[in-house]
C-alpha cells in the first residue's frame, strides 16, 4: 500500500511516538510510506523513511488552504491510497486532499478525549474509519454522535517492548546516574510526560514532599518538555520545588534523547495525570520493569490491572500516591512480583506488532 501519514505536531508526546512507530513499522513491512510534517517537527528525527518520502508543509491550521492544496497534489503525484491524519486540526486538510483524489481513502486517529468541534461532522462525512486509541476515546466519539458508530474502531496503542528490553539488558545504572548527576544509592521515583497542568506534576511533587522525611532514600525526577518558548509551567514547578523544600531531592530533567534509559533507571514510575486517553508512558514504564502507580484516569484503567500489574489511586489523591510509593520501596519482593506481571502483560496486550497489524487491516478494509 501507498500510505501518507500527516501530523502538524510541534512537540513530541505519546501521539507522536505512536505515529513514528507506526510509520517506521509499516515501511519495514514493505509498504511505501510517506509523511508530511511541519518544517521543525520533532518527528523528522524519529521517522526512518527515505528522504524523498518526507515532505514539510506549514500546516498552520485547519484553514490553511495552501497546505491543503499541496497535500492534494502530493497524494495525486505519489498515487497515495491511504491518507492518515493524527491531529484534529489536520483532519480538514487531509479530508480536502482525499476529496480531490477519489482513489484515496481517509483514515484519522483520535488520540485524546477532548470533544471534536461540531464542524468535524462535515469534515469527516466521508472518512473511511476513525481509529480510537482506547475504549474511552471510542465512547467519547460515540457520545458526540458526529461519526457513524460503525466507522469507529478501537486499536489500543502498542510499544516496541523488545527495544525497551534490549535497553534494560545493556543498562548501566551507575553510568546513567553519573551522567545525569543523580544520587547513585537512592531509589529513583519518576514522573514522565509533557509539562502541562493535566499531567499532574504538581500533585507528584506534593506526594514527594510527604515522603521527604519518612523515605530518605527516595529521589524524585520529573522529565518532559514544554512547547511554550518562555517555559512558564517549568518555572511554576521550580517555584513549587523550592516552596516544598525539595531542592536537594528533585531533579527536572527536561526532554531526553533516549527516554528508555530513564524508564530503566526508575524504581517507581508515577502517572499523576488528571486525564489520560491511553497512557503510553505507563506501558513503557511497565515494560522497563518499574513499579507503577497511576491515577485512575480512563486510559490508565484500561492498562493496569489494579493490584496485579500496578496500583491505581484517585485523581488528585496525593496522600494515597505517597503511601503506594512508600510501600513499593519498602517491600521489594512484593514489588518485584508485580513488575514481572506487568512486563508479561505488556508483551501479551500492548505489542507494537499487534497495533501495526490491526492498523493494516483497517487500511485494507478501507480500500
Amino acid at each position: 500500500m501507498k500510505i501518507l501519514q500527516i501530523s502538524s505536531a510541534q512537540a513530541f508526546g505519546g501521539g507522536e511516538r505512536h505515529l513514528a512507530d507506526l510509520a517506521n513499522s509499516l515501511a519495514a513491512r514493505g509498504h511505501e510510506v510517506h509523511a508530511v510534517v511541519r518544517p521543525k517537527s520533532p518527528l523528522l528525527a524519529e521517522l526512518k523513511l527515505p528522504g524523498e518520502n518526507l515532505t514539510t508543509l506549514p500546516l498552520r491550521n485547519a484553514l490553511d488552504a495552501r497546505s491543503a492544496s499541496s497535500l492534494a497534489k502530493l497524494v495525486a503525484v505519489r498515487k497515495i491510497e491511504i491518507v492518515h491524519a493524527h491531529m484534529a486540526r489536520d483532519y480538514p486538510l487531509a479530508a480536502y486532499a482525499v476529496r480531490r483524489n477519489p482513489g484515496a481513502r481517509l483514515i484519522v486517529t483520535r488520540h485524546v478525549l477532548f470533544p471534536l468541534n461540531r464542524l468535524h461532522k462535515v469534515t469527516l462525512a466521508h472518512v473511511s474509519r476513525v481509529i480510537a486509541v482506547s475504549h474511552a476515546v471510542a465512547r467519547e466519539l460515540q457520545a458526540q454522535a458526529l461519526i457513524a458508530p460503525e466507522k469507529i474502531t478501537v486499536i489500543q496503542n502498542g510499544i516496541n517492548w523488545k527495544k525497551i528490553a534490549d535497553a534494560r539488558s545493556r543498562f548501566d545504572r551507575a553510568e546513567f546516574c553519573r551522567r545525569r548527576d543523580l544520587p547513585m544509592e537512592s531509589s529513583l521515583v519518576g514522573s514522565i510526560g509533557t509539562l502541562t497542568v493535566l499531567k499532574g506534576h504538581e500533585d507528584f511533587l506534593q506526594a514527594a514532599a510527604k515522603l521527604r522525611d519518612s523515605t530518605p532514600s527516595a529521589f524524585f525526577i520529573v522529565s518532559g518538555t514544554e512547547s511554550a518558548a518562555t517555559k512558564p509551567y517549568r518555572q511554576r514547578l521550580e517555584r513549587l520545588i523550592q516552596q516544598l523544600g525539595l531542592t536537594n531531592r528533585v531533579r527536572l530533567l527536561g526532554g531526553m534523547d533516549d527516554i528508555n534509559e530513564l524508564y530503566c533507571a526508575l524504581d517507581v514510575f508515577v502517572s499523576a495525570s488528571h486525564s489520560e486517553s491511553f497512557g503510553l508512558a505507563i506501558v513503557e514504564a511497565m515494560a522497563a520493569g518499574a513499579a507503577v502507580v497511576a491515577t485512575d484516569t480512563e486510559g490508565a484503567k484500561e492498562i493496569l490491572r489494579d493490584g496485579t500489574t500496578g496500583i491505581l489511586v484517585p485523581i488528585g489523591g496525593i496522600g494515597q500516591m505517597s503511601r503506594v510509593i512508600s510501600e513499593f520501596l519498602a517491600h521489594p519482593e512484593k514489588t518485584k512480583e508485580m513488575t514481572a506481571n506487568a512486563q508479561a502483560d505488556v508483551q501479551q496486550r500492548f505489542s507494537l506488532e499487534r497495533m501495526v497489524a490491526e492498523t493494516e487491516t483497517v487500511y485494507s478494509e478501507a480500500l
